[in-house]
């Protein structure tokens, strides 16, 4: 594969790209266990969402993060300021303590949601020896692609540490996709229910955190906030198929959309027969840059709470 430079003043995809729709398929046709797994995780999302079955989990749950960051030039080698401000804003983002959550528009002021989920770099290794949470790995390989081949040691990646006990985040030199047309991606994520050697979330490290690499417009941190969206069981607001106003997230308070948005929009934006509102692109899982996504709904949460009753159960204190 030919070198691609991927330094500070490589400019940042015009649009977001999101991995992990393809990388979902890919699972379902080649791992029939995942696509009975997939069956479980959406029946008991969709008792928490209908009210069938209420959440018992207390308080916040803390989910301990480690941070694999593999790089093919010293400066993909992303410094601790970097990751600390990338979960600074997990933080904010999913406990809507973030300032933006002041810009969502009235209308959906009172569907904001308070995922009550924390963030933090893990002190403990798999071993049980103490740990920065962060892992560094050279790598020969300049651009990953959609396969997982970062989560893995033998193909120039990291190997994953148990999922049932860390959320993976693989930061890479660069992800690009089979489909020429699409390009650079941004970050692509696992749903649960997925095999566990590849579970968690692969970031660029040009839109990851808020400092150093990070590059406009999506240097705000809430590409994780998407594919961390994602490992938690949220789809895409508009529901994944094109533009054709007939699939769901399966979220009640979300407005049904015709597709993604791109870049700043300005309310409303009116698709299919959604007057007077119109999509709601300030959501973390529509496509929009960093600096026009504010919220999480009631409703997603409800979702979150499903996923961490049920696939992601390991994280919650006994």
């Amino acid at each position: 594969m030919p070198e691609i430079e991927t330094d500070e003043t490589t400019p940042a995809p015009a649009r977001r790209v999101c991995g992990t729709m393809p990388v979902h398929r890919r699972l379902l046709t080649e791992n029939p266990a995942y696509a009975l797994a997939r069956d479980a995780v959406e029946n008991r999302a969709f008792a928490f969402e209908t009210g069938l079955q209420t959440s018992a989990r207390v308080g916040v749950t803390v989910i301990p993060v480690v941070v694999h960051v593999v790089h093919h030039t010293p400066e993909q080698n992303i410094d601790d300021a970097q990751i600390a401000s990338q979960i600074e804003v997990l933080n904010q983002d999913y406990r809507m303590l973030n300032p933006d959550v002041s810009e969502v528009p009235a209308v959906w002021q009172s569907l904001t949601a308070d995922c009550r989920i924390e963030f933090a770099l893990a002190t403990q290794d798999p071993s049980g020896g103490p740990t920065s949470g962060i892992t560094r790995t050279e790598t020969a390989t300049d651009t990953f692609g959609t396969d997982d081949a970062i989560k893995f040691a033998s193909s120039g990646g990291h190997d994953a540490w148990p999922a049932d006990q860390y959320l993976n985040l693989w930061v890479a030199p660069r992800i690009q996709d089979p489909d020429p047309g699409l390009g650079e991606i941004l970050g692509y994520a696992q749903f649960p229910g997925g095999p566990a050697e590849t579970d968690g979330v692969v970031i660029g490290h040009g839109f990851f955190g808020t400092t150093g690499t990070a590059r406009a417009p999506f240097n705000l941190g809430r590409t994780a906030t998407h594919e961390v969206g994602h490992w938690l069981n949220l789809f895409h607001i508009w529901g994944d198929d094109g533009q054709g106003c007939s699939g769901s997230d399966f979220v009640a308070d979300t407005p049904n959309a015709g597709g993604p948005n791109f870049g700043m929009p300005a309310f409303p934006h009116v698709t299919c027969n959604n007057a007077p509102d119109g999509d709601m692109f300030v959501n973390y899982m529509d496509y929009t840059d960093d600096a026009g996504m504010f919220m999480f709904t009631q409703g997603q949460a409800a979702r979150m709470d499903a996923t961490l009753e049920g696939a992601r159960s390991s994280f919650l204190k006994p």
